[in-house]
């Protein structure tokens, strides 16, 4: 009897050739099941993918006994927000976060000097933004707890070294592993949604060692080998060139707005602003500030560098960076 299989079996099938874990294969057993037609000609189909589920499961409990001897490394976020650095043996991502914050890093000249995911901080303006140097990885080598640490950071900052002629597939390479593992580097300006944050990750590429004889031809020729969506910016640890350009994009990749809270009959302090995700309103950071004022808030006024004087908002305003809100409840 013949299995009349329809045309979404096909499809559906077709994802086993990218499936690599036991988990997408049993996914797509099931859904194959699931839109075959149930008959005498299907029978032996249908028990095969019953067989080849088991296999899976069986499978992916094995990887999970390994697994739980392997290392497991969790960096608690701090700051305003967590940014992961990736990159390549000696493309000097140590020698970034050392400019970058002020760190006494051990660096040297040999590779994998940095063994294990360390959190610095980085001050910008009146706020501090932790990143975490990282061990070297490319897309032959990462280790598999690596793209763990990645999910649970808010963005990435890639580097690469332009010295390195192969910079581009190297940079290729990792982005591409990455996805592999399900984490899909995107750009700056690239709109998350929260269902979707452990797995899309807004990036900059930190293209290094821009002081170096050839490098700014290097990278003009990285923009046009890099088949990437991020964006590129020339860099040197050693001498500090584009460092404050990078330290405005990695701001940039938390998509955050410094909120100040203003007591009524005072002046506003713009040391320690709230920092609250783009798009947040009034209702929000009352939240932020104390949940008498989310319960209690009647309204606000706001006061900003576009013009805007004690101007009375409703608890649905959404908030700009660097807006001076006074909560009235």
């Amino acid at each position: 009897m013949p299995a009349n299989l329809p045309p979404e079996y096909h499809k559906i099938e077709a994802e086993l050739r990218t499936a690599r874990t036991p988990e997408e294969k049993i996914d797509i057993y099931e859904r194959l099941i699931a839109v075959i037609p149930h008959h005498k000609g299907t029978d032996k189909l249908i028990a095969m993918y019953r067989q080849k589920i088991a296999k899976a499961r069986e499978e992916g409990e094995r990887h999970q006994a390994t697994a739980r001897h392997a290392p497991i490394y969790k960096v608690e976020r701090s700051g305003s927000g967590q940014v992961v650095l990736v990159g390549p043996p000696n493309a000097g991502k140590s020698s970034l976060v050392k400019a970058l914050t002020g760190a006494d890093l051990e660096i040297a000249d040999y590779p994998f000097t940095t063994r294990f995911p360390a959190p610095y901080m980085m001050p910008f303006e009146n706020i501090k933004v932790q990143l975490v140097d990282t061990p070297p990885v490319s897309g032959e080598l990462m280790e598999t707890w690596f793209p763990e640490v990645v999910k649970m950071a808010d963005a990435v900052l890639l580097v690469a070294d332009l010295t390195d002629p192969d910079a581009a597939s190297i940079v290729e390479g990792i982005v591409g592993r990455l996805k592999d593992r399900k984490v899909e580097l995107v750009r700056a300006d690239t709109d998350v949604p929260p269902p979707y944050f452990p797995f899309r990750k807004r990036s900059v590429l930190a293209a290094n060692k821009i002081e170096l004889e050839g490098s700014p031809r290097a990278f003009q020729e990285l923009g046009l080998l890099l088949d990437g969506p991020f964006e590129r910016l020339a860099v040197s640890a050693a001498d500090g060139q584009g460092l404050e350009t990078l330290r405005r994009a990695v701001f940039g990749l938390l998509h955050v707005v410094r909120v100040y809270s203003k007591i009524p009959g005072q002046k506003a302090g713009k040391d320690s602003p709230f920092t609250l995700r783009v798009g947040s309103t009034v209702m929000d950071m009352a939240k932020a500030v104390h949940k008498d004022f989310s319960e209690k808030l009647q309204y606000a006024r706001v006061w900003n560098a576009s013009g805007l004087d004690g101007l009375r908002v409703n608890r649905d305003y959404v908030l700009a960076d660097e807006d001076i809100v006074e909560l009235h409840i």
